[in-house]
């Protein structure tokens, strides 16, 4: 682990440390679980993006995943 220094908001400490003393946690693993979480979801938007953008660039097809629809029943 590497220590680092941060400059953060008054309000915004003291709600981290009511959250993490509510989760039984330190300061510093509620804030590495709040970075790994926030980057997380970072990257899942980045790769959201793509997706949508290669979709804008080449459209599904009528007709190109019919062979799949039975595959989308489940049944009773």
């Amino acid at each position: 682990m590497k220590t680092v220094q941060m400059t953060l908001d008054e309000d915004l400490v003291k709600a981290v440390d009511k959250t993490a003393r509510k989760l039984r946690t330190s300061r510093s693993a509620f804030t590495r679980a709040a970075l790994r979480a926030a980057l997380t979801r970072i990257s899942e938007e980045e790769r959201e993006k793509k997706q949508r953008a290669g979709y804008q660039h080449k459209p599904v097809q009528k007709g190109e995943f019919d062979i799949w629809e039975n595959e989308q029943v489940w049944g009773e």
